[in-house]
């Protein structure tokens, strides 16, 4: 089909909305990572991890914050685009030499093509895979710092026959005087004393600097010898044990529904048909990457308004639209997970709504750019208000 082909005029619209596409995406990922980050910050801080930690924790969230961003920004790259176009007096040329609307929009149907394509490998592959790797890098951070919590002159029974106390814990409880540590083994027990002492993160663990201590190990009798007692004193140096709590245990992915693939959701569907929830987490993630065809559908006819006209409606009634469609798409999920009502009505009945609206407002934009339903809802409520008040003021004249 010759539609199918990208000429000059198709390949302008898309550098047209390639900047802003790219350019809105990263500035919401930035807003929507931030806030997520001084969290992030906070925990590795409190744990003792290191900043690099951070770093990767925040890249397992990239694909989350993705899937979310990317409609808004598509939707605005396009509707920023077409209204360059119309500034310019580009598309008024465009439309004299005979290219109609719909002409117009197939690039940008070709791009929500591939976008919707790429959500369902997004949605369905990448994010429920980095929610579980973010959920094992935020145990392992939690697991960094000695979480013993210590009391002055408690003793703490760490694990691997280690126990340890100490007189008085100052500043952020790694810095320690009046140490004290057993160690028992097979056969021998050995116990460290120091005056002071801090506990500091080491590639091995987290190891006990010391200061000012001695080292008594004793070695039970044997068959062949007897009990040794060897005491030794030092001014400073590692314990040599790795003071680090076992850390918990993470569960296996797939014990929530958010972090199982497209295909084992589909599979939980067919041999667990009594279980809602695959359901619908299946059917939300799919109508969220078909949403994409229909994207072009509501942008464009709200970006095509003249420039002397107002294009201000379009751009809040295609911000609530988004945000209607993305909170109905949760609650039907909600609905379906809950079994109350069934998993593909309750999500596909606000996607059919939102998607016949689209075709509705740019089935009716086709005759002119700018003539749009919502712009006309908005001059049809600002003449009834001056009519209103033309007759308010009529009434009180004398």
């Amino acid at each position: 089909m010759p539609w199918l082909s990208l000429d000059r005029l198709d390949r302008y619209a898309l550098r047209l909305v390639a900047g802003p596409l790219a350019l809105s995406l990263l500035a919401l990922l930035m807003a929507q990572l931030l806030e997520r980050l001084l969290r992030l910050f906070d925990l590795a801080a409190a744990a003792g991890a290191p900043p690099s930690s951070v770093l990767f924790m925040a890249s397992m969230l990239v694909p989350h914050y993705l899937g979310l961003a990317l409609p808004m920004a598509f939707t605005a790259a396009m509707f920023m685009a077409a209204a360059r176009m119309c500034d310019d007096n580009e598309l008024d040329v465009m439309l004299v030499s005979g290219r109609s609307i719909a002409r117009i929009a197939a690039p940008y149907f070709m791009l929500a093509i591939m976008l919707g394509t790429f959500s369902i490998y997004l949605y369905g592959q990448l994010q429920p895979l980095a929610r579980y790797g973010y959920h094992v890098a935020v145990n392992r951070v939690a697991q960094t710092g000695w979480d013993a919590r210590v009391e002055e002159n408690h003793f703490i029974d760490i694990g691997q026959g280690l126990t340890f106390t100490a007189d008085v814990i100052e500043g952020d409880g790694r810095d320690l005087r009046g140490v004290f540590v057993e160690h028992r083994g097979a056969g021998r027990e050995e116990i460290l004393t120091a005056a002071k002492g801090r506990i500091v993160p080491t590639p091995e663990g987290l190891q006990l600097h010391l200061e000012d201590g001695q080292i008594v190990k004793v070695r039970e009798a044997t068959a062949t010898s007897g009990a040794s007692v060897t005491v030794s004193r030092f001014e400073s140096g590692f314990s040599g044990r790795d003071l680090s709590p076992a850390s918990t245990p993470m569960a296996d992915r797939g014990e929530s529904v958010r972090e199982r693939t497209l295909s084992e959701l589909w599979q939980n569907m067919q041999t667990e048909e009594g279980q809602t929830k695959p359901a619908a987490e299946f059917h939300g993630r799919l109508a969220r990457a078909l949403i994409f065809p229909f994207l072009p559908l509501l942008a464009l006819p709200l970006g095509m308004a003249s420039k002397r006209g107002r294009r201000t409606p379009g751009v809040v009634f295609g911000v609530l639209a988004l945000l209607a469609i993305d909170h109905s798409l949760q609650f039907g999920e909600s609905l379906g997970d809950t079994g109350r009502l069934p998993a593909a009505w309750a999500v596909w009945t606000p996607f059919v709504a939102f998607a016949a609206l689209s075709v509705w407002i740019f089935r009716s934009s086709l005759a002119w750019p700018g003539d749009n339903p919502v712009l006309r809802a908005v001059v049809a409520i600002e003449n009834w208000i001056d009519r209103s008040r033309s007759k308010q003021l009529a009434r009180s004249a004398p």
